[in-house]
């Protein structure tokens, strides 16, 4: 879509927009991600929009993402560190103890891939590093770890 025609339609529809995506997430923060995420897709994509379908049609967007938010938060829900499956099993407070200490990157990506389940895309995309980068500090991560479990 053209600039000019993204901006109307973010005077227009901002607004709602908003409090569609505040009420099915009830953050204001995400709510405003997402209103900002909605008109730039509209901006780097092809996309047509009928006259007269606009506030429906960016509304069936804001859903869409929204529901993409929470299905992603669902996918990566916490548990506290010492209840996590991990550490549940009798002597598994020697690991536990040899993640605890590690160097803190190091510490970090094995927290976030083996504990939380994150894959080393989306790791390296909050860590801000590259992908082979999240791989280098699991190996090494991996590579302490088995020489201080060795040790003991």
């Amino acid at each position: 879509m053209e600039k000019d025609e993204v901006l109307s339609l973010f005077d227009s529809y901002a607004d709602s927009v908003y409090r569609v995506a505040l009420s099915y997430l009830g953050s204001r923060q995400e709510a405003e991600d997402v209103t900002q995420n909605v008109f730039l897709k509209l901006l780097e994509s092809d996309i047509n929009i009928y006259r007269g379908r606009e506030k429906a049609f960016l509304t069936k967007m804001t859903v869409n993402r929204c529901k993409n938010i929470i299905r992603s938060a669902k996918s990566h829900e916490t548990v506290p560190l010492e209840d996590a499956p991990l550490f549940s099993r009798p002597g598994d407070g020697e690991i536990f103890r040899a993640v605890a200490a590690l160097p803190e990157k190091y510490r970090i990506a094995v927290i976030l891939h083996c504990i939380e389940g994150y894959s080393f895309a989306e790791i390296a995309s909050v860590l801000h590093i590259g992908v082979s980068a999240v791989s280098m500090r699991l190996h090494r991560a991996r590579k302490i770890l088995k020489e201080e479990i060795g040790r003991n």
